[in-house]
């Protein structure tokens, strides 16, 4: 070990609180003052243990430095705060080196620890030690843990916490998965942070727990106390954040207040959590409760379309002069304005703040470059348009290399300069060259090498060097990458790149070394190519001189003056005088073959010749020209002004064209339009501008030279708009005219906020001195109505006025004044900034004070508020956001409290989650956000900061309120408060998806499928309840409407066109495929040594439903004829199956699948017939060309050890085969046209392709593929071909049969390159001979089978098809979008007998429709006009193209079903389940009448008015919820007639009482509530079941009275901990006693099986004072109790542990319900018992109907309904 400075000198140090004695390593510079091992740097130590433990204690307010040299360098640097602990930093070398580096770990080679810490020791390891158990700890527990050992143990007092003292900082979060598992976050009691460097590879989408600021895509996770998060790892990322808190009550951390602090890399806040500031990135980080989140979907919710703004950042250093020999620098700061041409010449890439976007000329389509932190200072692009560089401005610049076409970033990495200010690449890209400033004020040039960045190499320095002169233009000459020129005050240098050394020479000036020298090019030849000995160079100056420059002989040629054109009166001899006057000051100079463009500060774009002879052409520009550049053709030049202008000039044309706009100075405030799709937008640069938010173009420009605008409003309902001025003036400006039409004076301060009721009527202002302002604006005069002015006096009248005022500001703040969506209230900050006030709009009178100064965590200071908003719709909610960035919920009952961090970012929340709800934060704005909005449409948000952001909205919207045909929602009356209104249209929450094109789709949940004749079903919201809506036409074709054509894109191949399959042959490979009986292919054996298959990231691979229960191998059925159940009907469709629907609209034949059951349905009469064989979920079906033979295929489980795939007779409906022989799933199954082969293809673990003969049912071949295939056709016009699609090629099979073998030719295709890294998902025949593919990306291909090749592909979907049909000249393509387009595709075979010529927009998307979850299957008749469509959210679609409507066939719950109940007639019954929605089903023909929905809440219990309520209007259904409330809807009136809140946790239990007059209800913590539902009042609460989860209440008339208690009726309540209790009531005289309270032993949880059964009890329907009861008991059996004798009369075993029960009111009958996925139905009277299976996961739910005739069972999400046909 070895030391330097004072860490040498005062080296040892006892610290009492470790008890023991450290080193101590302090001093001035960190780099100075160290500790290394080894000794000697040529030394190594030579330790391989996976883990490095450094146990360190950071000096307070200190730097400290931690450098390891592992193969690679990796530094750990930060800052402490003031107070420190001592800290047990762990980290992961293998995974580290891996996750960034992608190299591997072999040793360690040394350490050094550098000032300023203290140290106590070092080690490294294999294990993953936890320190804060120790050894006895783990010993005594038993825990599966690794102890710290007592060496190396941190001393922890008696009675203290290990986490109160210490910190463990764990890096990377989970050393045990390997780079690219997942990385699970978990809550455990230590506190950890983890710290790390920004990858140099190139990024993928990373999650970040909330407020994480990451400095790359804006994407984000949320968190929530209950749900367990992950994170995806990506091999290029900041580092993982984890923090596992041991106190989840406190709220996030504020970021507002990091900022306000000391620049810190650490930073102790808000209980003990820490902060940690990347200085790598400059992205500040913080860190909370992120060990559980709650999912907030989709993720990410927001994606940045466009952005409106331009420039970047330079600085400028400048000499003032010398003083003592020492010069004095002034640094200069402001707004850079550059843009680059891509080689092609069709887009450009420019620098708007801290974005880099790269603007297609043509279409105006924006790409962007995220992950800068700070404003770009340079860009350079190298000569192929691979590499793109950029530098940021925050010291010490860091530097991004981007792969320009994919937008990753393939490195990150600290420059030796303080500030770069230029940057330029050559033009192969191995070098790039920096000039800029170090932290002294002197230049520096850096020469970086490059070239093996795009192979995953590192960029390294090649050669810096110091310089005394000025820069201002430094270019790699474009004929040798060694050679570069620059120019700067009085100095031209040549440089050269020579032996790593870099190094300059001056070019002799004369007696122009004095002028200002601003820009430089070399020159072309016209081949553009020349060599270096005929190149000349260019170089203009500020005075307006051109100096032609002869490099090699390092001389001055020629030297011009460029002078301004001279007044008409100045003769003609002075015109042409190159050497008196005032030049024109050259900015930017560009040459190409002919011509140069100059571009100047008196705002004129000037093209001249080479020997500047003549103006050529001249465009006058409304600033200076910052930059000009030619494109790479040289027919356009490319410009740029100081005033935010950016476009080009076209030569041939003459035209301009602007391509971007910019407002000069931060944006105040904006405002948006629905009719005219228009933005508003004022600036402190003091113009006013009117932006096209579809093309983000600038419309109108209004300016003031005096007054600065401070506030906007659009009317909602004329062609105008409002501004208000820093002078208090309020003008109306016309949108058709651009005059102003009213203005007012009626403010003494500046304008702080402008806002207009919706309907129009109002216009109010309010102003820095704290007026506010009414005007009517019905009209287009506007005029004042009311002031209410601080002094509280009107300003009108001179007389004593009402004080409702806003606070007094003098910042604009669009956000202090918010108007409700009804038009009636008005909300502001004031009178102090402490309050806030809502007052009636049009009389301002009071309605609301409220005060929100509340003390901050993050300070001491009171906390104020900054913005108010109206929640949306009807909600009556008042948002306040505050100083402390909280968002606080005011409502009548109660509010919500939500930290979260807006600097820099722009958060979005999940609003209608009333408890912890989640959130994502995107970043890209280099400056705090200062104005966010929804557009009018509610599809896209504005945000403002250094620019204006616009982001698309990605969510899938619940419902479309804005819908016109949409029913209305039911709401429940003004006594039980305000229902949450949903619809996007009137809440200003964003509808959450685009239609293209557009037209109304059916939203996710219809109105009413097949509904009765002369039945009125509908369906009913309530509270955050979305309405689900019938089945619509669509709008557009309604209107004729016809949308865009898509791009088309062609890859133009050899052998395309008409060419015959020969051609293609040469490519073909011969492959045997062994038969049954043979040894496994070549294929087998390659990818055998791939090791354990990971599964695609494609949803079109089938995956089984988790299930927690087993089947039995064997159940004993009863005989033939003697069942005493019928399986009668199946509701639900089992969406997690692909292509798990069959149609024959010929035949009629109908078939699908639910859970393990094939159910064949009439779609006419709505009968069932239903196959019952399969041992486990069926994934995937296929029927044959005549329609008589049907596969299916399930998983394999625990009852099968391989697939089974079944032959089905369709006509009998029996099984005539069984084949095996995938091991884990089966993804397709296809027949061959001739019916003569079925070909069974494995998912992506199985990765089989296997034959099978029809006629014997015999294997003829199978192979292991080398990649997941996700799907597989035969050809229908040649038997022998088959065609694969996969991850990363098509496949092509000829099937060749030789005697009794069966071969192969197997041709391969790779995914054409126009896909990207796209794979193909999806595939289908066309006409002969076009194949059409679909891919992950939503792209479509069409490929021609006879050549082999791919000749066209255009852009289909955002996301990936799984589904493509094709008949004649249509085409169906479904998506994981949602999505079902039509498609018209009759011009693709004209286009395939054109090949690469063929540029057509024929292909054409004739209509769309939306549906409910992602399309897995569909089926379609022969025109495609009609066809039926499944999709994951268990529902199957009737889709009719000719009338554009989809109506709902068959539909389920899509989560766990809870309850079944029924009316007392059995017309009805209701279901409900944890998707949150209650259905009301007829019992006749089990169609869906009724739907109630609440979202983000689970429905866990139901129960329905007892007989004693039999009119109509007396029906109603009682609905507990996961968060303790109750709601009662009525059946007749199809709404929400009451909503209570009596339990604090969620009802498990609920039921009425016999008269049907009161309520009981259970929940999760054994309380049972009594209430009332005509009052809601909650008048008694039983608390004797406490601390066990209710689960059964049953009431029921009192018939006996010799059980010696009084009452009408008796209920019972059974509890998780085995016991029951029964009671007799009667509520009228509020009278309830204990009768009887049973308990039942139970086992311990360790002799428990997996599955815990719950504890359920009934009364007996024959005999209502015996009790029977299961659960989990010292025996599987049923209890009879008796309540007359006390003692249990009858035991009745069972052969496992009930999971349900139920009883038969008709006859003496019982079914139990198992996990094991049967049920028994046992006879009481006769003593026998029947055995039933059908189910494909636990039974846990029974239920008879009130007559007995019928009984419902439910597994999961399947209903089963059974017709009792005995005894």
């Amino acid at each position: 070990m070895s030391g330097n400075g004072p860490a040498k000198r005062e080296m040892w140090l006892w610290d009492k609180v470790l008890k023991s004695a450290v080193y101590r390593i302090r001093g001035s510079v960190s780099a100075s003052n160290y500790i290394q091992l080894p000794r000697a740097s040529t030394q190594s130590l030579g330790l391989t243990g996976r883990y490095l433990y450094v146990l360190f204690r950071p000096l307070p307010t200190k730097h400290f430095v931690i450098h390891l040299d592992v193969s690679t360098e990796d530094d750990l640097s930060g800052v402490a705060p003031p107070r420190t602990r001592w800290i047990c930093l762990q980290l992961d070398l293998r995974n580290v080196l891996m996750f960034y580096l992608s190299r591997h770990y072999s040793h360690l080679k040394s350490i050094r620890l550098c000032a300023s810490l203290l140290v106590r020791n070092l080690y490294t390891s294999d294990l993953s030690f936890d320190p804060a158990v120790t050894v006895a700890e783990a010993r005594h527990a038993k825990l599966s843990v690794n102890p710290m050992p007592r060496e190396m143990a941190f001393q922890v007092p008696k009675g203290e916490s290990w986490h109160d003292r210490y910190i463990h900082i764990r890096f990377p979060s989970d050393g045990s998965k390997a780079p690219d598992e997942q990385v699970e976050k978990r809550c455990t009691p230590p506190e950890a942070v983890f710290l790390g460097h920004m990858s140099r590879r190139p990024p993928h989408p990373v999650v970040f727990g909330k407020p994480l600021l990451s400095s790359r895509s804006p994407v984000t996770q949320t968190s929530s106390p209950t749900l367990s998060c992950q994170v995806l790892s990506a091999s290029s990322r900041l580092p993982e954040v984890s923090l596992t808190c041991r106190y989840p009550e406190v709220s996030s951390v504020s970021v507002s207040s990091i900022h306000g602090r000391c620049p810190s890399a650490w930073d102790e806040v808000a209980g003990g959590r820490h902060v940690l500031a990347d200085k790598s990135s400059g992205v500040p980080m913080a860190l909370e409760d992120i060990g559980s989140c709650k999912l907030f979907l989709p993720d990410p919710v927001l994606r940045l379309k466009g952005v409106i703004g331009f420039g970047g950042h330079s600085t400028q250093w400048a000499l003032l002069g010398m003083v003592s020999e020492s010069l004095i620098l002034c640094c200069q700061e402001h707004q850079s304005f550059m843009a680059l041409w891509t080689k092609d010449g069709v887009a450009i890439v420019y620098p708007c703040h801290a974005v880099i976007i790269v603007l297609q000329i043509d279409t105006g389509q924006q790409r962007f470059f995220l992950g800068h932190t700070d404003k770009v200072s340079a860009l350079a692009l190298n000569g192929s348009d691979t590499l793109l560089a950029s530098a940021q401005v925050q010291p010490p610049s860091m530097v991004r290399l981007w792969d320009f076409q994919t937008g990753g970033c393939l490195s990150l990495f600290r420059s030796p300069l303080h500030t770069i200010c230029s940057l330029s690449f050559s033009g192969s890209g191995a070098l790039l060259c920096g000039v800029g400033k170090d932290r002294h004020g002197r230049t520096v040039v850096v020469a970086w090498g490059t070239g093996q960045v795009g192979l995953g190499g590192e960029v390294v320095v090649l050669a810096k060097v110091h310089t005394d002169f000025d820069i201002q233009t430094f270019r790699i000459a474009f004929f040798d990458e060694t050679r570069m020129a620059s120019c700067g005050r009085g100095s031209v240098r040549l440089w050269r790149l020579r032996g790593g050394v870099l190094r300059s020479c001056a070019v002799d000036l004369g007696e122009y070394c004095s002028l200002e020298l601003s820009d430089l090019a070399f020159a072309q030849a016209l081949d553009g190519h020349c060599a270096p000995s005929a190149s000349m160079l260019f170089v203009c100056s500020q005075s307006g001189h051109i100096l032609e420059i002869d490099h090699q002989r390092m001389a001055v040629r020629h030297v011009r003056r460029l002078l301004p054109a001279q007044p008409p009166d100045v003769p003609l001899t002075e015109k042409q005088n190159f050497s008196v006057g005032s030049g024109i000051a050259i900015s930017s100079f560009s040459v190409s073959t002919a011509t140069c463009a100059v571009g100047s500060e008196d705002g004129y774009l000037r093209l001249w010749p080479l020997d500047f002879s003549s103006v050529l052409l001249e465009a006058e520009h409304d600033g200076p020209v910052s930059s000009v550049s030619f494109s790479p053709d040289g027919l356009r030049v490319l410009s740029t002004t100081t005033s935010g202008h950016l476009g080009f000039l076209d030569v041939p044309s003459r035209e301009y064209t602007v391509l971007a706009r910019s407002h000069m100075a931060p944006v105040l405030a904006l405002s948006t339009e629905q009719n005219r799709g228009q933005m508003a937008t004022v600036s402190l640069d003091h113009t006013v501008r009117i932006w096209d938010l579809a093309t983000l173009q600038q419309l109108y420009d209004f300016s003031s030279s005096e007054d600065t605008p401070c506030a906007v409003a659009f009317h909602p309902t004329m062609p105008n708009f409002f501004c208000g001025f820093s002078s208090g003036a309020v003008r109306s400006f016309s949108l058709e005219n651009s005059g102003v039409l009213v203005e007012h004076r009626r403010h003494r301060g500046a304008i702080t906020s402008l806002v207009i009721t919706p309907d129009g009527r109002f216009l109010f202002s309010s102003c820095s001195q704290g007026s506010l302002v009414q005007c009517s604006c019905a009209a287009s005069q506007c005029c004042v109505l009311r002031v209410a002015a601080h002094p509280g006096k009107n300003l009108l009248t001179g007389q004593s006025d009402r004080a409702n005022m806003v606070c007094q500001d003098g910042r604009p703040n669009p956000n202090i004044l918010a108007v409700s969506g009804d038009s009636c209230r008005l909300a502001f900050v004031g009178p102090s900034k402490c309050m806030v006030t809502v007052v009636e709009s049009a009389s301002l009178d009071k309605l609301l004070h409220v005060d929100v100064s509340t003390l901050s965590l993050a300070s001491n200071h009171l906390d104020w508020a900054l913005a108010v908003c109206f929640g949306p719709g009807k909600s009556g909610h008042l948002l306040v956001s505050t100083s402390s960035n909280k968002a606080v919920v005011l409502d009548a009952e109660s509010g919500h409290v939500i930290r979260e961090s807006t600097d820099r970012t722009v958060t979005v929340w999940d609003y209608p989650t009333q408890t912890d709800p989640s959130c994502q934060v995107y970043i890209g704005h280099s400056e705090p956000v200062h104005v966010v909005a929804f557009t009018p449409d509610q599809l896209q948000v504005i945000s403002v900061g250094d620019a204006i952001f616009l982001w698309d909205i990605l969510a899938t919207p619940e419902r479309d309120g804005s819908d016109p045909e949409a029913a209305p929602v039911h709401e429940a009356g003004s006594s039980v408060g305000q229902l949450e209104d949903l619809a996007s249209g009137a809440s200003g929450l964003p509808r959450q998806q685009v239609p293209i094109p557009s037209q109304a789709s059916p939203p996710p949940l219809s109105t009413h499928d097949r509904l009765l004749e002369g039945s009125t079903g509908t369906f009913s919201a309530s509270d955050e309840e979305g309405l689900c809506d019938e089945s619509h036409v669509s709008e557009a074709f309604l209107q004729g409407q016809a949308p865009a054509p898509p791009v088309l894109v062609e890859r133009e191949a050899s052998g395309a066109g008409d060419a015959p399959r020969d051609s293609a042959k040469s490519s073909w490979t011969h492959a045997e495929l062994p038969s049954h009986h043979s040894q496994m292919s070549e294929w087998s054996l390659q990818s055998g040594k791939a090791g354990l298959p990971t599964r695609p990231d494609s949803y079109k691979h089938f995956t089984p439903r988790y299930k927690a229960s087993t089947r039995v191998k064997s159940v004993s059925f009863p005989p033939a004829g003697r069942e005493q159940l019928r399986l009668k009907a199946v509701v639900g469709y089992n969406g997690n199956g692909r292509a798990n629907m069959v149609w024959r609209p010929d035949t009629g034949f109908f078939a699908y699948t639910c859970g393990r059951l094939v159910v064949v349905e009439d779609l006419h009469s709505g009968t069932q017939r239903h196959w019952l064989g399969h041992p486990q979920e069926i994934s995937t079906l296929a029927l044959n060309q005549d329609g008589q033979i049907l596969a299916s295929a399930s998983c394999c489980g625990n009852t099968a050890a391989r697939c089974q795939i079944r032959i089905w007779d369709v006509s009998q409906g029996l099984c005539r085969h069984l084949l095996s022989h995938h091991d884990t799933a089966v993804q397709a199954l296809a027949f061959s046209p001739d019916d003569e082969f079925l070909v069974t293809l494995g998912d992506y673990a199985d990765r089989n392709l296997a034959l099978w003969s029809m006629a014997t049912c015999e294997l003829l071949s199978s192979t292991r593929l080398l990649e997941p295939v996700h799907g597989v056709a035969f050809n229908p016009w040649d038997a022998n071909e088959l065609i694969c699609v996969g991850t990363s090629a098509i496949t092509f099979w000829l099937l060749q049969r030789h005697g009794a073998d069966t071969s192969f030719q197997v041709h391969r295709e790779p995914v054409p390159e126009e896909l990207g890294a796209s794979e193909l998902t999806s595939l289908c025949y066309g006409a002969s001979p076009l194949l059409y593919c679909g891919s992950s990306s939503g792209q479509v291909c069409v490929w021609d089978t006879g050549t082999g090749h791919c000749f066209l592909a255009w852009e289909a979907d955002d996301g990936e098809i799984g589904v493509l049909l094709c008949s004649g000249s249509r085409l169906i393509s479904g998506s994981n979008t949602k999505r079902l387009r039509l498609w018209a595709v009759g011009v693709v075979p004209e286009l395939r007998r054109k090949g690469s010529s063929a540029r057509s927009s024929s292909v054409f998307m004739e209509r769309e429709l939306t549906l409910d979850g992602a399309v897995v299957s569909a089926s379609f008749d022969g025109g495609m006009d009609m066809g039926v469509v499944g999709t994951t959210a268990g529902t199957i679609w009737y889709i009719s193209w000719t009338e554009g409507t989809s109506t709902r066939l068959i539909s389920g719950h899509r989560t766990k079903v809870n309850e079944v109940v029924f009316s007392p007639s059995e017309s009805h019954c209701a279901t409900c389940g944890d998707d949150g929605s209650v259905r009301v089903w007829s019992l006749a023909s089990m169609e869906l009448v009724i739907q109630f929905q609440v979202l983000n809440q689970s429905c866990l219990c139901l129960a329905w008015t007892p007989p004693s309520c039999g009119l109509p209007e007396q029906q109603q259904v009682v609905a507990g919820y996961s968060d303790g409330t109750l709601r009662v809807f009525s059946i007749s009136r199809t709404a929400m007639e009451l909503k209570m809140h009596p339990h604090r946790t969620a009802l498990t239990a609920i039921a009425f009482s016999s008269d049907g007059q009161t309520i009981l209800s259970g929940d999760k913590d054994g309380l049972v509530a009594v209430s009332h539902p005509c009052t809601g009042m909650t008048f008694r609460v039983l608390s004797d079941h406490r601390g066990a989860p209710i689960s059964t209440i049953q009431s029921t008339s009192k018939e006996y009275g010799d059980l010696g208690v009084e009452g009408v009726e008796l209920w019972l309540a059974a509890s998780g901990d085995q016991r029951v209790s029964v009671w007799a009531s009667d509520w009228l005289r509020d009278r309830c006693e204990l009768l009887e309270w049973l308990s039942f032993p139970a086992p311990t949880i360790s002799e428990a099986p997996g599955l815990l059964p719950p504890s359920l009890a009934a009364f007996c329907p024959w005999d209502r004072a015996t009790l029977v009861c299961v659960g989990l008991g010292a025996h599987e059996e049923v209890v009879f109790y008796s309540l007359r004798q006390k003692q249990v009369v009858q035991k009745t075993p069972l052969p496992f542990f009930a999971m349900s029960l139920s009883l038969s009111p008709g006859a003496q009958l019982m079914v139990v319900g198992f996990a094991e996925c049967m049920l028994r139905l046992l006879d009481c009277a006769a003593g026998t018992a029947q055995d039933f299976e059908g189910h494909d996961d636990s039974v846990h739910l029974c239920r008879f109907t009130p007559s007995g005739r019928l009984l419902f069972t439910a597994a999961h999400n399947e209903i089963l309904v059974w017709e009792v046909t005995g005894p």
